[in-house]
């Protein structure tokens, strides 16, 4: 039996020269595999990863037996600004003005965040398909602007948020989350049960077998030999919490035998090589290429992240960053107060609690301490976990007896 499922997100990342795709391309791309027809209708103005410059007002791209229709809308540059909001009304606008004539019939309809205010479109959609829709979460708006952008819960756009998020937990016919107790969050807010399902970040195949080597120049002269590495790899910003990282390398600077590295870009890179510029054991590095991640951790001893405390994490975390750091099979260590999972589940390494610096360091001396076949050990139970738990096949069929339950399914055709 098939069926037809819409993705529709502002927001996706595509498969490109450099990617093989995110979260939401690489489920519909496995749904695809097993027979069904997945539509994807998505957006122009995503800054954080590759898109194609669309020529026209709607483009429509056939690639992995998927549909992807892109719809060009107002960019922006700036994450923390007007423009993005304008950008959000506009691919509403554009997504309802969408001729979907042409399209097959839906059986269900997804609606990921971000933007939330798509639940909207999508429960008009419903109406007129008399198809399921499914709320996917893959950031708790607007409590993530409230706890950790400096927004009040009276701001204009925060009441508008918090009216459509209740409006989509109300009404849809099932929630989905990549975090693993988005359900908590969901009865906070609705006050009752709801259907709340988990759908994770995952791995896809091809990470178990393609890393691209970093240039012999990049290792020279970024990566320390003969140190004891601790690398913080992806963005350098305030979501990233890396003043405790960088402030317990502090701490560290009698040792030279342990080194602290960044590697990434941000908005903080800057500012944070100025302000730790005479720490010989800091260093930092240029932003790699996604296949180029697992060739970087592999020269590490101990891979780090970090958020800040803050009551978003109480539902918990499923983040690229935590998939790219286990499939390395080195350890970790996580500065994290909130829901544990992942890390925790696959005995992989280790939680402090989010800003204890002390806590940090004493972590990072226990690993240090160990033999290097003991973090060989600790480091291989992260891909090895990944691999039975989080394939991409696998959450895509977990996900599919979400989008349409066996009452729901079309007959055999």
């Amino acid at each position: 039996m098939t069926s037809c499922i819409w993705y529709i997100s502002k927001y996706l990342a595509p498969r490109t020269e450099n990617s093989e795709g995110g979260r939401g391309y690489l489920l519909m791309r496995e749904l695809a595999k097993l027979g069904h027809k997945c539509i994807i209708i998505t957006s122009d103005s995503n800054n954080l990863v590759e898109v194609p410059a669309l020529k026209k007002s709607v483009v429509t791209q056939k690639i992995d037996g998927l549909e992807i229709i892109w719809l060009r809308t107002l960019k922006y540059a700036v994450a923390k600004s007007a423009r993005r909001i304008l950008s959000w009304f506009d691919f509403e606008l554009k997504l309802a003005r969408l001729n979907k004539s042409t399209l097959p019939r839906p059986d269900a309809i997804v609606i990921s965040s971000l933007s939330l205010l798509t639940i909207i479109n999508g429960l008009i959609l419903r109406r007129k398909y008399g198809c399921r829709i499914i709320f996917e979460i893959r950031d708790i708006w607007p409590l993530t602007i409230t706890e950790e952008g400096g927004y009040k819960k009276t701001n204009p756009l925060v009441a508008l948020l918090a009216y459509v998020e209740k409006l989509g937990y109300t009404h849809s016919d099932a929630i989905v989350g990549t975090m693993p107790n988005l359900k908590e969050h969901v009865k906070n807010i609705t006050g009752k049960e709801r259907p709340v399902f988990c759908i994770p970040m995952g791995v896809d195949e091809n990470m178990l077998t393609t890393k691209t080597p970093i240039p012999a120049n990049y290792k020279k002269d970024y990566i320390p030999s003969g140190k004891f590495i601790i690398v913080h790899a992806g963005t350098i910003g305030i979501t990233n919490a890396l003043d405790t990282f960088l402030d317990c390398a502090k701490t560290f600077g009698s040792r030279p035998e342990i080194h602290f590295l960044v590697v990434g870009d941000g908005d903080l890179r800057q500012h944070y090589q100025e302000k730790y510029a005479e720490f010989s054991n800091i260093s930092f590095a240029p932003k790699v290429k996604k296949s180029q991640v697992q060739a970087v951790l592999e020269e590490c001893d101990l891979l780090y992240f970090s958020v800040h405390p803050s009551n978003v994490w109480s539902y918990g975390q499923s983040l690229n960053k935590v998939i790219d750091y286990m499939m390395s099979g080195k350890p970790i260590v996580a500065s994290y107060t909130g829901y544990p999972s992942m890390i925790n589940e696959a005995e992989c390494g280790s939680y402090v609690p989010a800003g204890n610096i002390d806590a940090l360091r004493s972590e990072i001396e226990k690993y240090f301490s160990m033999l290097p076949i003991q973090r060989e050990t600790v480091g291989k139970r992260g891909r090895t976990w990944l691999v039975k738990n989080r394939m991409y096949k696998e959450l895509a069929r977990q996900y599919y007896d979400i989008l349409v339950p066996s009452q729901f399914r079309p007959e055999k055709s």
